[in-house]
């Protein structure tokens, strides 16, 4: 079992920053994937950042390479994503995941990680 826990949302102007927060829990932090994902009213959910410690691993979504940066403290068992320049089309609920099968992959697949925090609001305001 593995418990996520998102923290760092909120309201910011465009152009602003933002770091979220996953605090995890349960099983050995580092060797599963850990991903970003969001999802818009209206809209499906989209793969944002995704990081393998393990396999030095990291990927991101074409829609936020440059602005973000997913990072990882093993030692508090924490992943973070760094935004920056945000955009209204940022907008969204942003959801932490873990894959703890990934075998060192990344994958962008929402269906692929097995587990879910409750989501953290990120609204960019124009």
């Amino acid at each position: 079992q593995v418990q996520l826990v998102e923290s760092g949302g909120g309201l910011v102007q465009a152009g602003a920053s933002l770091r979220l927060s996953c605090a995890a829990s349960g099983r050995t932090f580092s060797r599963y994937t850990t991903g970003w994902f969001r999802q818009a009213p209206g809209k499906e959910r989209e793969f944002v950042a995704g990081i393998n410690w393990s396999a030095g691993r990291i990927a991101y979504a074409d829609s936020v390479e440059g602005r973000f940066t997913i990072s990882r403290d093993n030692g508090k068992n924490t992943v973070y994503l760094q935004m920056a320049s945000l955009k209204p089309e940022d907008t969204a609920v942003y959801y932490c995941a873990a894959d703890i099968n990934a075998l060192g992959l990344v994958h962008s697949r929402g269906d692929a990680y097995e587990y879910w925090g409750q989501g953290t609001q990120v609204t960019v305001s124009s």
